[in-house]
C-alpha cells in the first residue's frame, strides 16, 4: 500500500496513522517512542526531517526502509502483494526468505510474473516467502521433520546463509543424496564473481547463487582516536581494537557467514582475536548510528554491517564506511532447485535469474547480483572474499559453525544477549 509519509511529518502524526511503525522507531533506535506519553507530547512538537538529523541518519534511506515497513504491515490486496504465502495445494512449492530491503519490489515482480503466466505455466505454485528477519526456523523446522524423505521437501529454497543448506542435520544430507541441481542453465555467471580471484559457480552443479549480501565495516572517525584508520579485515584483530567492535550477531545467517570466514582466511586465531574484538552484539539496522553514545556506554569504533546499511550512513556524521582490502566477506543469496520437479520449476528459476531480478537485487538493495547482464556498478577494488566450493564440500559446514562459535565465544569472555 502506498503510504503518505512525508518528512515534514510529526512522529506522532505518523504513529498514530501508521501503529506499527512504532516497533519500527524503536528497533532504528528511537527507544523513547516506547513510551505513548513521549509519543504524545514530544511526538507532537518533532518531524521525522528533525528526528532523522539529530540522530544523523540518512532521510532517504531511512524513509525508504519506513515504507517498507508501512507496507509489509499494511499490505494492499488490489495491488496483489496480500499474500507472501500461498498454500492451496500446489503442483509445486517454494520457500525462503528475502532480504528486507528488497522484498517488497521482488514480491512485486513476482506476484505480476505469476498473473502473466499462470495460463501457460498449467500448474499451481504454492510459496511462502517471508523477510529474512523473520528467520529461518520454521523452515528448518519442516526439514527436520522431513526426516530423510526428500518428497516432504519444497520444490525450490531461497536463502541467503549456510546452515541451512550445509548443515547435514538439515539440507546438507538431502544435497550429498543428489537431490538438487543448479537448472540456471548459465554457463557463465557475472565477471564480478567469476574471474581470477573468485568463482561463485558450484563446480558439482548443484547449488545455484542469484547475488550476494556483502559485509564491510564502517569506522566512527570520533572515536578513533590516534590510531590508523583500519583498512583490512587483519586490521580489526589489531590489539589495539579489542574491545571496540561491533558485530551483527542479531543476524544470524551474516554472523555465520563472517566468522566463517574469518576461519577460512585467518584461521582459529583469527577467530579468537575477533572474539577479544566484540565490544557489542548489533543488529546492522542499529549500527549506522552505533556512534551515538548511551549513558556510560562505550561507543564501537568499528562496526561490521552489510554494505547496504553501511550505506544509510550520513556523509556528515562520523561514520566512514570502508572496503576492506582483501573483499567484502559474502552472504550468498542461494538458490536450490530439487531435480525432481525439474520442468516445473525451470521457469521460476528463470525469473529469479531474469535481469530484471537482478537489477532489484543489485540497484535497490546493494545486493550484487550474478546475472551476467546486470551491471552491479561496483567499483575499482570493490572485491569480494569466498570460502570457496572446495572448502565448503571438504568440510561439514554445520559442525564447523558450532565449533567456530564456541572458539569465538569462548575469546570474547561476555555474555552475548
Amino acid at each position: 500500500m502506498k503510504n503518505d509519509v512525508k518528512a515534514t511529518d510529526t512522529i506522532y502524526d505518523i504513529t498514530e496513522k501508521y501503529p506499527d511503525t512504532i516497533n519500527f522507531f524503536v528497533a532504528n533506535g528511537f527507544e523513547n517512542l516506547s513510551n505513548p506519553v513521549m509519543r504524545r507530547t514530544l511526538g507532537k512538537t518533532v518531524t521525522l526531517e528533525m528526528a532523522l538529523s539529530m540522530k544523523k541518519l540518512n532521510q532517504e534511506a531511512f524513509m525508504q526502509k519506513l515504507s517498507e515497513a508501512i507496507e509489509q504491515a499494511t499490505p494492499d490486496p488490489s495491488a496483489g502483494l496480500a499474500p507472501m504465502k500461498k498454500e492451496n495445494g500446489g503442483d509445486i512449492r517454494i520457500e525462503g526468505v528475502l532480504p528486507c530491503p528488497i522484498r517488497l519490489p521482488l514480491m512485486e515482480k513476482f506476484e505480476s510474473w505469476l498473473e502473466a503466466h499462470k495460463e501457460t505455466l498449467g500448474y499451481t505454485v504454492d510459496y511462502d516467502l517471508k523477510s529474512a528477519n523473520l528467520g529461518l526456523d520454521d523452515v528448518k523446522e519442516r526439514v527436520i521433520a522431513a526426516n530423510g524423505n526428500a518428497d516432504l521437501l519444497s520444490d525450490l529454497y531461497m536463502s541467503a546463509g549456510f546452515d541451512l543448506f550445509f548443515d547435514k542435520g538439515l539440507m546438507g544430507r538431502y544435497g550429498e543424496a543428489g537431490e538438487f541441481e543448479d537448472i540456471s542453465g548459465l554457463d557463465q555467471i557475472n565477471p564480478d564473481f567469476d574471474n581470477d580471484r573468485i568463482s561463485l559457480k558450484d563446480p558439482k552443479g548443484q547449488y545455484a547463487i542469484i547475488g550476494v549480501v556483502p559485509a564491510i565495516f564502517m569506522v566512527n572517525i570520533n572515536a578513533l582516536g590516534d590510531r590508523p584508520m583500519p583498512e583490512s579485515w587483519a586490521d580489526l584483530m589489531k590489539p589495539e581494537f579489542e574491545n571496540s567492535i561491533s558485530l551483527p550477531m542479531k543476524d544470524l545467517d551474516m554472523f555465520n557467514a563472517f566468522i566463517l570466514h574469518i576461519y577460512r582466511y585467518y584461521g582459529e586465531e583469527g577467530v579468537e582475536k575477533m572474539g577479544k574484538s566484540l565490544l557489542r552484539s548489533m543488529h546492522p539496522a542499529q549500527m549506522v548510528k552505533s556512534h551515538i553514545s548511551k549513558g556510560d556506554a562505550k561507543v564501537p569504533v568499528i562496526s561490521v554491517t552489510p554494505y547496504f546499511f553501511a550505506s544509510m550512513a550520513d556523509e556528515k556524521g562520523p561514520m566512514r564506511p570502508v572496503w576492506p582490502k582483501e573483499g567484502a566477506i559474502i552472504s550468498p543469496i542461494f538458490l536450490l532447485a530439487r531435480k525432481k520437479n525439474r520442468d516445473k520449476v525451470k521457469p521460476f528459476v528463470d525469473f529469479l535469474y531474469s535481469k530484471e531480478v537482478g537489477e532489484i537485487l543489485s540497484s535497490n538493495g546493494k545486493f550484487p547480483s550474478t546475472n551476467p547482464l546486470v551491471d552491479n556498478h561496483l567499483k575499482e577494488g570493490q572485491n569480494f572474499m569466498w570460502l570457496g566450493w572446495d572448502f565448503i564440500h571438504n568440510h561439514d559446514i554445520g559442525e564447523l559453525i558450532k565449533t567456530v562459535e564456541q572458539t569465538f565465544y569462548h575469546a570474547a569472555e561476555k555474555e552475548i544477549l
